[in-house]
């Protein structure tokens, strides 16, 4: 939904309007409002309600996160395990 209002916004604008239109748009200040912004919807639609969709996202975000850090070390144990087959080992 973002990137449509995003992309709307800039959709009429000439290539050399677009930088004095980004400009403001990568400013500390404006970063912090819009995370700020964020977090105000994020509470008016799921914890003002009382929904159980917080916890759904605790859940599976802690389980894609400890699948993204065991991720390389997997990779490694895997390379090793196809490198000890092909030269014979266990």
């Amino acid at each position: 939904m973002a990137m449509r209002n995003f992309y709307n916004e800039i959709k009429g604008k000439k290539v050399k309007e677009l930088p004095s239109h980004l400009k403001p748009m990568l400013s500390i200040d404006y970063v912090k409002k819009s995370v700020q912004r964020a977090l105000d919807n994020y509470h008016a639609k799921y914890i003002q309600t009382s929904s159980i969709d917080p916890l759904y996202h605790v859940c599976f975000g802690g389980m894609i996160f400890s699948y993204l850090v065991a991720l390389p070390e997997e990779r490694r144990h895997l390379e090793h395990q196809q490198h000890a087959k092909e030269h014979g080992g266990h």
